[in-house]
């Protein structure tokens, strides 16, 4: 049985197809982070991008992004190296430090919509930038964080899930 590209291949040499399937689609890097200038601490919030639709997590523009949203990170394996926002779920973050994909990665699952179930995405957690108001007002810590792992019985076979 042949293994999955994400276990045989480094980040730099998949395909454009491949690097973009690992997106799990969670909407945590498309939420609006703030750094401290003193500090170059980082705060997350639950503001998201104006472009991030909040029911299905996914961009609505994602072609055209970078030319409506001037401040859009393209991710690459060359910008990895120097990106330190990303959240730890993302399958990005994770393969470039060594974690394998977790259970709910649609890739793994076979269903985009555990991204969902198991509580990694922003989905009725994010309030669009439009409806916001200041950022300040809304730092939160869940998308900095990996959610507490539990076990749960789904259809009698054991899985692992997450919680924030």
């Amino acid at each position: 049985m042949d293994m999955p590209f994400w276990k045989t291949k480094r980040l730099h040499e998949m395909t454009r197809e491949e690097w973009e399937s690992l997106c799990d689609g969670c909407g945590r890097c498309c939420l609006h982070k703030l750094r401290h200038e003193e500090t170059n601490e980082l705060s997350f919030t639950n503001v998201a991008c104006r472009l991030l639709d909040l029911e299905t997590c996914r961009c609505s523009d994602y072609a055209r992004r970078q030319r409506r949203v001037p401040d859009c990170v393209g991710l690459t394996p060359e910008a990895l190296a120097e990106i330190d926002w990303l959240p730890p779920t993302c399958a990005y973050r994770r393969l470039r430090d060594g974690q394998d994909l977790a259970w709910w990665h649609p890739l793994v699952s076979g269903d985009p919509d555990t991204v969902h179930q198991a509580g990694i995405s922003v989905r009725g957690r994010a309030v669009s930038e439009r409806r916001a108001g200041a950022l300040e007002d809304h730092v939160v810590d869940w998308p900095g964080k990996a959610p507490r792992a539990r076990r749960a019985r789904q259809n009698n076979n054991s899985r692992e899930k997450t919680e924030c």
